[in-house]
Order: structure tokens, then sequence, then C-alpha cells
């Protein structure tokens, strides 16, 4: 059994979710499904083991700095495969009125 990652909510509003995620060596999510589109901006550099639906895995490497946008329905758990990483998400729950 692995440890869960620490998630901290910093903004939780009607339009998005901002979420700091925090890793230690080994640290997971835990198996989840993105219910809204998303975007990651790395804080450090994050080595991240995916475990995938089917049994799928995959190894990336997020550079300290990048950001990433993914569609909601994204289904994985997040592993740190290195000494620890740090990321924020933010999701998207609605488009802004204009």
């Amino acid at each position: 059994m692995r440890p869960a990652c620490t998630a901290t909510t910093l903004i939780d509003d009607a339009r998005v979710r901002v979420t700091r995620f925090d890793f230690g060596p080994g640290a997971e999510t835990g198996w989840h499904r993105h219910g809204y589109d998303y975007v990651i901006t790395a804080i450090t550099d994050c080595p991240m083991l995916l475990e995938e639906p089917g049994g799928a895995t995959r190894s990336v490497l997020v550079p300290a700095g990048t950001a990433y946008c993914r569609n909601e329905g994204v289904e994985h758990n997040v592993i740190c495969d290195g000494p620890g990483m740090s990321f924020v998400e933010v999701e998207l729950k609605q488009a802004a009125d204009r």
C-alpha cells in the first residue's frame, strides 16, 4: 500500500477548483476520474508513474514551471516516481459568463 499525497484546496467556487498536490516518494493520488476539464502546473519537476485503465502504466516527467491540460473523463492513479513532487491543478467547472 502506498502513502497518499497531500491535497490542499486553495480555491473552490462556482467556476474553478484549485488544488495543490504534494507527494513524497512513492505517494499516490489513488484512482480517480476527472469530472471537469483541468490544467496542471508543475511547481517542481514531477516524475510521474501513471496507472491507467486496463492495467497500462506509463512514466512521464513534467518539468517544473510547465503546464498541460486535459479534458474531463481522464481516469488514472498518479504516483510519484522520484524523491517528491508538487503541482497545482485547476479544474474548470464552468465557462465564464461574458
